[in-house]
């Protein structure tokens, strides 16, 4: 199977080929832990998490191996710590394990390697000083240590690649005053002293006085040098959000390039992928807007898995104008799934019995997702008439494993064997979506009590006796029983399915 990937430095596709198929390496940035992770904070984690399981599922879960690191040292957690009094450790292992703990919720799967800042403080000591040494850095008559841009750029426009702008233009955009200190107003910043209560560490060495430069880490080193220690370089792809490229992402490379000598960007990360923006209904979420949506509280209005679905909608690449109403879309597709499932359980899954067998249909199957993560049109494998013969995937199983559907004694004969093969593909495809990850049973009746099924079974059973006898009265009055309970019933050819009405 070829994957090929929009490469935001080259700014066109490319077939993924790893340095080594044995250790595919990904490396995503993660979150800055002092609060509650919001709604556009998921996105990159579940588009990656598509890529994850694709590229595990290419090359086999062994070979794969994923780090998203989490930034535990930032003026926001000091801030946040010194406020409520108490460690840092205390305000980042509270909301560390929720992010965790929420990203889970949207079936994101955790990743091989999550490592912290505070726990790699000498692989960033020793790059600095690596930096200083090449005098790529210098200190400060305050003891910062700044990384020297146009020295790294050297007119070549070497540092400004994957942004597709110049370094002027880049610095003109970000409004970047001209410290005192600062030998160049782009020049950035690796290692500062920190302030009053604040937490300290023991810094790189001054070259001309010998002495350790207590302080704290810049933002940007603290990737660069994580990435490096769990992956080492080159990371295959590096992948993170749109507004990352520039600065973040930017200065990544200049750092670890510059660590090592080399002179193409591409020594740092083979290639990068960057997810596009959400929108709050056209509008830009902000805390002055107070339109704001939190992971943790939309938990607890939809499944995870449907907000999963709706962060899928739409190429990965573009904006997502995120809405309820996306929201209740969502959720209507994955009961549709669900309910054929539930309907079929007893079809079986078609097995492949060779390697060639099995590559030969998945890689038709995945085509969507090999191209760039094609997210929409593999969506429509499922709902859009795009699978095999014209039908998508879903409604094809409902038709083949249906029995009262009329087919002709041979038709009858090969619809088991055709049944397990759309379920397959319908089952593989989800799993690599990272969707239909329950038992069917469990999505539609996993918050009704014992007593509760009880009852709605047997009102099912009159419901459908009334109906028979086409009691139309009797029937309707069931119905409305059932919507009392809160309970929609859900008619198809293969009979009456239900499930707790959303919100209940």
């Amino acid at each position: 199977m070829k994957l090929t990937i929009y490469d935001t430095l080259e700014r066109k596709k490319r077939e993924f080929e790893p340095k080594n198929p044995e250790r595919v390496t990904l490396y995503v940035c993660g979150p800055t832990v002092y609060n509650y992770a919001h709604i556009g904070n998921a996105r990159p984690v579940v588009v990656f998490d598509v890529l994850y399981r694709l590229l595990r599922h290419i090359y086999g879960e062994q070979h794969v191996v994923y780090a998203r690191n989490i930034t535990d040292v930032d003026d926001k957690i000091n801030k946040k710590a010194m406020d409520e009094g108490v460690d840092i450790s205390v305000i980042t292992n509270k909301f560390a394990d929720i992010y965790n703990a929420d990203m889970a919720s949207l079936n994101a799967l955790p990743p091989t390697y999550q490592p912290r800042a505070t726990d790699h403080m000498p692989d960033m000591v020793a790059m600095i000083e690596k930096l200083i040494e090449r005098q790529a850095a210098y200190v400060t008559d305050d003891g910062e240590v700044l990384f020297r841009v146009a020295d790294y750029d050297a007119g070549s426009g070497r540092y400004g690649k994957l942004s597709g702008r110049s370094l002027d233009d880049m610095i003109a955009g970000a409004r970047v005053e001209v410290a005192e200190n600062k030998d160049d107003a782009a020049d950035f910043v690796l290692w500062k002293p920190s302030k009053p209560g604040e937490p300290v560490w023991p810094g790189p060495r001054n070259p001309e006085t010998g002495e350790v430069l207590p302080g704290r880490p810049g933002w940007h080193i603290e990737c660069s040098a994580m990435s490096e220690a769990v992956l080492t370089l080159p990371i295959d792809i590096h992948g993170g959000g749109q507004d990352l490229i520039f600065p973040h992402h930017t200065n990544e490379i200049a750092q670890s390039c510059a660590t090592h000598g080399h002179d193409d960007p591409a020594a740092y990360a083979r290639y990068w992928m960057h997810n596009g923006f959400l929108d709050m209904s056209g509008e830009k979420m902000s805390k002055s807007l107070g339109n704001v949506v939190l992971v943790h509280d939309l938990t607890q209005q939809y499944p995870g898995e449907v907000i999963r679905w709706a962060l899928l909608s739409g190429h990965y690449r573009s904006p997502l104008n995120w809405t309820t109403e996306l929201l209740e879309q969502s959720r209507k597709e994955l009961d549709y799934l669900y309910g054929i499932l539930l309907r079929h359980e007893n079809v079986v899954a078609w097995a492949p019995s060779d390697e060639q067998t099995r590559e030969k249909r998945e890689s038709v199957l995945l085509s969507s997702l090999l191209d760039d993560l094609n997210i929409s049109d593999a969506k429509a494998r499922l709902f859009n008439l795009k699978g095999d013969e014209g039908i998508d995937l879903a409604h094809k199983l409902e038709h083949l494993a249906n029995p009262n559907v009329d087919r002709t004694a041979d038709a009858a004969e090969v619809a088991p064997t055709a049944a397990s093969l759309v379920k397959h593909d319908l089952l593989l495809l989800a799993k690599v979506l990272g969707i239909l990850q329950k038992d069917p049973e469990v999505w539609f009746k996993g918050g009704a009590s014992d007593d509760l099924t009880g009852k709605v079974e047997a009102l099912l059973v009159a419901r459908t006796e009334a109906r028979g006898a086409k009691n139309w009265a009797e029937a309707d009055r069931i119905r409305d029983e059932l919507n009392a309970l809160n309970i929609e019933v859900m008619d198809s050819p293969a009979g009456a399915t239900w499930k707790i009405k959303a919100g209940v």
